[in-house]
């Protein structure tokens, strides 16, 4: 028989996780009831493949694909940046670092994401912007790029993190028996821990894009803001995150713009859904292979 108290921290942590999935619904339902509304003016195909936003015009456009496509790029950029470096930080840190420095590496990688990002933002107007412009002679450092680059520092901390420990969850059985064949670290490495751990990198992946995609001040100051259909990464964007955040102060109730700018929060919704959803399957995919194994 369970004591009480035992009973009541599993009605609890129930109870939590009851209310988790409650809140994302009403969440999701909410965007909905507004979002929806848009559309008794505007078809879907516009809305989502329409080139040009231009909210307060006459008549309105409502077209978002330069918005996606603006967050698109940006997280490209940021993705193509951050997973290289944390694939070898990660490796680094659970493989290579002596015990003292891998704590400490581990810490700092970690302290990394207790930066708030409008002092990313800040430091990016400050400092990166203005070196993209000298270098690469541009009228303004504010470019996709420049986001880019600020969003890989963001997304660090959660694919390091999440890098290493499936690194670290490898059998050591894996290591020692590959070792033993004759095969070098590296060798080690590259063609024993990495396949093995996979799916948790993977997982790591997607959650990285997650947290690029679902950013929304250090993007809202450092890419411009230029609802435009982006060409390269050195020029201005603005994304679906900074679009909302902008321009719903302004958003009259019950408009247009402003059932708009609730579409627009469905479709990120959907979209990091579909992230969330594809890093859990591969974590979940992986702890059965080892299990199997």
């Amino acid at each position: 028989m369970k004591r009480p108290f035992e009973f009541i921290i599993e009605k609890l942590v129930l109870i939590s996780g009851l209310a988790s999935i409650i809140f994302v619904v009403l969440i999701f339902v909410f965007l909905l009831k507004e979002g929806l509304s848009l559309f008794g003016q505007e078809n879907l195909w516009g809305f989502l493949f329409g080139q040009n936003w231009y909210p307060i015009s006459d008549p309105p456009q409502f077209g978002i694909l330069p918005l996606i496509l603006g967050s698109f790029l940006v997280t490209l950029g940021a993705i193509i940046i951050a997973v290289p470096l944390g694939l070898a930080s990660a490796i680094y840190v659970a493989e290579v670092a002596p015990s003292g420095i891998r704590d400490v590496l581990k810490t700092g990688i970690e302290l990394l994401a207790a930066i708030p990002s409008i002092v990313l933002g800040f430091i990016g107007i400050v400092t990166l912007a203005p070196f993209l412009k000298n270098v690469f002679h541009l009228s303004s450092g504010l470019t996709a790029l420049a986001g880019s680059i600020m969003l890989a520092f963001m997304a660090m901390p959660t694919i390091v993190s999440i890098i290493e420990d499936s690194i670290v969850s490898v059998p050591k059985s894996y290591k020692e028996g590959s070792l033993a064949l004759g095969a070098t670290r590296w060798q080690t490495i590259y063609r024993v821990i990495l396949p093995a751990a996979s799916s948790g990198i993977l997982a790591a992946i997607m959650l990285g894009i997650g947290r690029v995609v679902g950013e929304t001040m250090a993007v809202l100051m450092i890419t411009g803001n230029a609802a435009v259909m982006p060409t390269s990464f050195l020029q201005p964007v603005r994304t679906l995150t900074a679009t909302v955040a902008a321009e719903m102060g302004e958003a009259v109730a019950g408009s247009g713009h402003y059932y708009a700018l609730f579409a627009i929060g469905i479709v990120l919704f959907v979209i990091s859904f579909a992230i969330n959803l594809l890093a859990d399957w591969f974590l979940h995919r992986g702890k059965k292979k080892r299990k199997k194994r």
